[in-house]
């Protein structure tokens, strides 16, 4: 290892890998800061009480609230990020989501980039993390330059019979567009064992199309790349000027070092990389680093997401569940004039969950009484779009620490989405159906959602005094700093970020590698 590189990649996830991934065959000489180590490969990546009751991959981070309660955020930090405990639902952003749409608590702004600007990159993003899917069959989706690599996972018997039931009635199912390393035409080449391990889990077998399996593993033996594990960036130094980052410093096994390259790229989550930020306030930048817009850690966005439990008579044997989606309400409809979203399948719910979810209430019961609840529930997960507030933002406590200021947006949206799936479980056999809280998780005193489509914190635009990115997401005020995580976002749509950010990072690679060369 040196001590000055080409690039520095602060964060190995979905932005973070892919834009090392991109820089790497060009021999540009890249320094990738992991704060986590490798997830361990063991029995209890699969095991739902050690995941989802006990939180054993779960950060010892601490957060606090606007009103200085501790929280527990759902984080985990190793090698490929957050992509390590994703579902692996790779949607793109709907052409709709580019340009300012109208909600009931305000608008939605537009980017500063349009679909058509993005579309060949979400193409190679899809060969990149390798998407099982079927471009034209939602009537909602934008063009598209290439076929998904692979044919869509097909669904199972009871899915398959919901499918049918929702085309009965005039709806739109489309299939899931799913990131995992499957082929049904030829098992021999199948990592994947189509388990219900993929959503929350961490992938006992590296068959998840994680940003570690596809983007950092195929890399980090290249005489060009570094990968530094353990490695807690705590600040970013510019020169007196202000106009670059001299040295990223790191903590690591309690020693403080420094690194330094001709160009520094963040990609740590959208709360951290506020949190970095802010946390480099100098005298060229009093109010944090790449803040005179006052725009860092403004803007967070989560999802308003809902789980919804589905019970029938009919048993659900399905083991991977997340084939199927709707987007019928993904706009104004002809009898409501808003937004509602999207609708998809989420993992299957097994016993654990509840007695996570529900201590007091399951705690005497048996464990069959629980198995046989779930044999019979389908899984469904409601994603309504949440709204860039200015006053929903990330700063710090005296101690440093993350502060999170939130208020809810559009919840009467959300709302509609439910009456609307409550009208499809109709036609699906399954009118009778129980809404479970947005926390699946013990440990979490924060929704799932809120830490899981994290966004907004740096958001990218023209205008330096209304944005703290340009177009390319490099700082406005700053010559060498980049962002790529989804704090770029000005708006986060109603369909997972994670292919946008995976899109964007091939984007904002190709440039970095035209800049150095």
């Amino acid at each position: 290892m040196t001590d000055h590189y080409d690039v520095i990649v602060i964060g190995s996830g979905a932005g973070g890998g892919t834009l090392a991934h991109t820089l790497a065959p060009t021999g540009t000489r890249v320094l990738i800061l992991e704060r986590g180590g490798f997830l361990p490969r063991e029995p209890e990546n699969w095991d739902p009480t050690a995941v989802f009751v006990d939180g054993r991959y779960q950060s010892a981070d601490t957060w606090y609230d606007a009103n200085g309660q501790a929280i527990v955020p759902q984080v985990h930090y190793y090698v490929g990020g957050a992509t390590k405990m994703y579902g692996a639902a790779l949607y793109r952003l709907r052409p709709t989501d580019f340009g300012e749409v109208r909600h009931v608590d305000g608008v939605s702004p537009a980017w500063p980039i349009s679909y058509d600007d993005l579309e060949p990159y979400y193409s190679r993003a899809e060969q990149l993390f390798q998407v099982h899917g079927r471009h034209g069959e939602d009537p909602t989706e934008g063009h598209w330059s290439a076929q998904y690599p692979w044919e869509p996972v097909s669904h199972e018997p009871r899915l398959a019979q919901i499918v049918e039931g929702l085309q009965a009635a005039g709806y739109h199912p489309f299939h899931a567009p799913c990131g995992i390393q499957l082929d049904e035409a030829d098992p021999v080449r199948s990592l994947c064992i189509r388990c219900m391990w993929c959503d929350g889990y961490p992938c006992l077998v590296h068959a998840k199309s994680d940003a570690e399996t596809l983007t950092i593993r195929p890399i980090m033996d290249l005489p060009n790349v570094d990968l530094l594990t353990d490695a807690l960036v705590t600040r970013l130094e510019t020169d007196a000027s202000g106009r670059t980052v001299t040295s990223v410093v790191v903590q690591r096994g309690g020693v403080e070092e420094r690194y330094s390259a001709d160009i520094v790229v963040l990609s740590a989550g959208a709360a951290n990389t506020a949190k970095i930020l802010l946390a480099s306030a100098n005298e060229a930048h009093p109010a944090g680093l790449a803040n005179g817009s006052d725009q860092v850690g403004r803007n967070y966005m989560f999802h308003n997401s809902r789980a919804v439990v589905a019970f029938s008579k009919e048993p659900n044997p399905t083991r991977y569940q997340k084939t199927l989606a709707i987007n019928d309400f993904y706009g104004p409809t002809a009898d409501y004039a808003f937004p509602m979203g999207n609708i998809q399948m989420v993992g299957k719910s097994l016993a654990p969950m509840y007695r996570g979810e529900k201590p007091l209430l399951t705690k005497f019961a048996p464990e069959w009484t629980l198995d046989e609840a779930a044999s019979h529930i389908v899984d469904y997960w409601l994603t309504t779009e949440d709204l860039p507030l200015p006053e929903n933002r990330v700063t710090l406590t005296g101690s440093g620490d993350i502060r999170l200021a939130y208020r809810m947006t559009n919840q009467p949206e959300a709302d509609r989405l439910y009456h609307e799936l409550r009208k499809i479980l109709n036609h699906t056999g399954m009118p009778d159906h129980h809404v479970m809280e947005k926390n699946i998780y013990s440990s979490m005193d924060i929704p799932v959602a809120g830490v899981a489509h994290q966004s907004g914190t740096a958001r990218f635009g023209h205008d330096p005094a209304t944005s703290v990115l340009d177009v390319d997401c490099k700082a406005h005020e700053l010559d060498n700093l980049y962002v790529v995580d989804t704090s770029f976002f000005p708006s986060i749509g109603a369909v997972n970020p994670a292919l946008t950010a995976i899109a964007n990072a091939i984007r904002v690679g190709e440039h970095l590698a035209a800049r150095l060369s």
